[in-house]
């Protein structure tokens, strides 16, 4: 049998961070996939050889000063990851509305704060008063910060305060709040249902700057995995925990796997989804509490996607990457909703990318899915689906494409779809519960998995344990390495990455 200081489930980013910190802290670290490869969804994939992202599109973050590059700085892959801004203002555009009214956001804080005062005359104070508390939020919430990362976060007045009601408060102009509350998308869940605090912990870096990464997710992978071999870091693919025995004084004795293969360690750190923790644990050492807690999560918003190429030389030169979030109707909380009737929010991202020395012009359309609209095939698999499943997704690439054609008409004899994906292609390729893009809902007042669980040498990270998206993944993992190293030596640590 195996012995390790710490075993991490799951290698999507959250998973790669963890492993990481705890490697280049002196422990010895096994990393488990379900998959055959790490990455989650952060690994791209290919077809007809282009390159296409899974989960990971685009981040904030990449600022003087930011949590991320701190994040990439202390784990030492910094030079591995190489931002492309989305600098022109004609790059990050929000279209919302029957009327189409387009919002063109530029990069940095109180350049886009101006802006939108511009784009609404009258509404200043509702908008100054917006940002001040976005930007004070973000200023009292110390894990935003890596040199003062506790497990003990203290909760903040917005935090008890839906974005809904913060809005709704501000102003009545339903395009303004829908243009604030527009990278809800990035989180996939209501603004009546979402706290403020945790809206402005996503959105202020995204507000700072928006950018994707030359060669997407797959080069984090590529620097995590370069990482890994200077430390005593090991990987173990295609495995996942079925047991854990010998459970004395609420400590997990040994782990048994899906080979059958026994491990053990000091610590097990899942990064997994909270439903699927919950399956793997055992539920006579867990409270009913803590069961109805877990299983009453809900799942975020998830996409129906397509990809393709824009096939025009034309178009590809002088090329810079764009995102266009089409909001059909102002009220985000409808948009949001599985039983919306309108035409559903849709993001279109463009950006360049070369292989083997061939450029291509790469289209990306995400529209919001819910579990609910493929409930009737669940329980069929990738590559088994019946007729009526190819007919749905068919209907929805026709679809989409048709909006891509509307929004862009100079795309209408270039633009070819490459593949397509519904929530439940997501779910399969990721062996997720459901295909939801961030997890479970960041409800407000809802008590996430996150920390130490039940079992004393059992903890939860990942982006369902704290934020959505890379940063808040990330975070989640340097907030839990801190508990699992030691707040000294883990402060220690900290420091002298962050000064070397």
């Amino acid at each position: 049998m195996k012995k390790y200081d710490d075993i991490i489930v799951g290698s999507g980013v959250s998973g790669l961070t963890l492993a990481l910190l705890l490697g280049m802290n002196g422990h010895k670290v096994l990393l488990i996939e379900k998959n055959a490869h790490i990455g989650g969804s952060l690994r791209r994939f290919y077809s007809q050889g282009i390159p296409f992202d899974t989960g990971f599109h685009f981040t904030g973050g990449f600022y003087k000063n930011g949590i991320l590059q701190d994040m990439l700085m202390v784990l030492g892959i910094k030079d591995d990851i190489q931002p492309i801004y989305l600098s022109e203002e004609k790059n990050n555009q929000f279209v919302i509305g029957q009327e189409k009214t387009t919002y063109n956001l530029p990069t940095g804080y109180q350049r886009t704060r101006e802006k939108i005062k511009k784009y609404f005359p009258g509404e200043e104070t509702a908008i100054d008063k917006y940002f001040d508390m976005v930007k004070s939020v973000c200023n009292q919430t110390a894990v935003m910060d890596l040199r003062k990362t506790s497990m003990s976060v203290s909760a903040l007045d917005e935090d008890f305060l839906t974005l809904d009601g913060v809005l709704n408060k501000l102003t009545d102009n339903s395009k303004l709040k829908a243009l604030l509350a527009g990278y809800s998308m990035c989180y996939g869940v209501k603004p009546q249902e979402i706290s403020f605090a945790n809206h402005s912990r996503i959105c202020y870096s995204l507000y700072e700057s928006v950018a994707r990464v030359k060669d997407g997710g797959d080069a984090f992978i590529r620097a995590f995995q370069k990482r890994f071999r200077e430390f005593n870091v090991e990987i173990m693919h295609d495995r996942y925990i079925t047991e854990c025995v010998d459970i004395q004084n609420n400590c997990v004795g040994r782990f048994i796997l899906n080979t059958g293969e026994e491990i053990s360690c000091g610590q097990c750190i899942f990064t997994i989804h909270p439903g699927e923790v919950l399956k793997t644990l055992p539920e006579n050492h867990l409270s009913k509490a803590f069961v109805d807690r877990v299983s009453a999560f809900e799942s975020s918003a998830g996409f129906f996607s397509v990809y393709g190429v824009v096939e025009s030389p034309d178009l590809i030169d002088d090329f810079t990457p764009t995102i266009t979030s089409l909001f059909p109707t102002a009220d985000i909380n409808q948009l949001l909703d599985p039983e919306n009737s309108t035409m559903p929010a849709m993001v279109i991202m463009q950006n360049a990318e070369e292989v083997n020395g061939k450029s291509y012009h790469v289209l990306s359309a995400l529209e919001v899915s819910f579990p609910e609209h493929v409930e009737a095939w669940k329980l069929s698999k990738t590559e088994n689906r019946p007729s009526d499943y190819r007919e749905y997704k068919q209907q929805h690439v026709i679809s989409i494409k048709e909006r891509i054609i509307e929004k862009f008409p100079e795309y209408k004899d270039s633009f070819k779809v490459i593949d397509s994906a519904s929530i439940l292609t997501f779910r399969d390729y990721l062996n997720s519960p459901d295909g939801a893009a961030y997890g479970v809902k960041q409800k407000i007042g809802q008590f996430n998995l996150f920390g130490k669980l039940p079992l004393r040498n059992i903890y939860a990270a990942g982006q369902s344990s704290m934020l959505p998206g890379v940063v808040g993944a990330m975070m989640s993992s340097f907030i839990v390495g801190r508990t699992v190293v030691g707040k000294e030596k883990y402060n220690h640590f900290i420091e002298q990455r962050l000064c070397s």
